[in-house]
């Protein structure tokens, strides 16, 4: 009996990967056609494919209408707003949203993680930024016709929270489901054989996806990872947490393979 294998392709969208996206990743084009090259020429191999897909609004914790200060102004995207920012008045919220922000950004900053940085308006639902890139999109489509349902996984529609990782927002809301541990794809991706993960940005959320993977899914599910490293790139400014991300899986038992290495095998 064939291998079971899935194919994980994390935030596969035009914002990220698009030269002219919202949040363009640097090299995420040239990835692109690199994994539908893959996609196309090594299809037979993959029995499943799960997409996650980073849906947001524009009022949302991480993009600019969020925050003001005091003569109204919004923060450029890239900024980056601390507790004290907030205590001080260098920069405010709404009303009735300031307690939450407040103990949001107290969280983050002890989990040590990630600063929080504002984000240009990026996978805003129902606009082109949101979409799949269509050269990805074509190559899925190709490949569904075996035929086969594709899982697509949406995160981020909570605006109180970042949402970096496909398993788990970065602040889980208890009255929230959609921000706390996916175990239904946990379990899923362990009846897996392997598990191809590719996606964007791998400083973020690939990085954050493959790190909640481990701690929930244990060693047993790290060993089964195959990360396809040709099919990512970082968020500018972010490559050492990029190169950490590898370093932290392959310590952990995953593995580090090329789109060239997975065709001929």
């Amino acid at each position: 009996m064939s291998a079971q294998i899935t194919l994980f392709l994390i935030d596969p969208q035009n914002d990220f990967v698009d030269p002219n996206g919202a949040l363009a990743v640097p090299g995420a084009d040239e990835d692109a056609k690199r994994l539908a090259h893959l996609i196309k020429h090594a299809g037979t191999m993959i029995s499943s494919m799960v997409l996650s897909l980073d849906s947001h609004q524009r009022l949302d914790i991480s993009h600019p209408l969020w925050f003001f200060d005091e003569s109204g102004k919004h923060p450029d995207p890239f900024t980056v707003i601390t507790e004290s920012d907030l205590n001080d008045g260098k920069w405010r919220t709404r009303d009735e949203v300031a307690g939450h922000t407040v103990s949001y950004l107290r969280t983050l900053e002890r989990q040590g993680r990630y600063p929080h940085v504002i984000w240009p308006e990026h996978c805003l639902i129902g606009t082109e930024g949101h979409l799949v890139y269509p050269l990805l999109q074509e190559a899925i489509h190709e490949w569904a016709l075996r035929p086969a349902y594709i899982d697509y996984v949406f995160k981020g529609q909570n605006p109180f929270t970042e949402h970096f990782s496909a398993i788990e927002a970065e602040v889980p809301d208890p009255k929230d489901p959609s921000t706390q541990v996916n175990r239904v794809l946990i379990d899923r991706l362990c009846e897996s054989d392997e598990i191809w993960v590719s996606g964007w940005a791998r400083s973020h959320c690939v990085g954050n996806t493959l790190r909640d993977l481990f701690k929930w899914g244990g060693r047993s599910l790290a060993e089964k990872i195959v990360i396809i490293g040709d099919t990512m790139s970082d968020v500018s400014g972010f490559e050492t947490l990029g190169e950490a991300v590898i370093k932290d899986s392959l310590d952990l038992g995953a593995r580090l393979t090329d789109v060239e290495q997975l065709i001929r095998r």
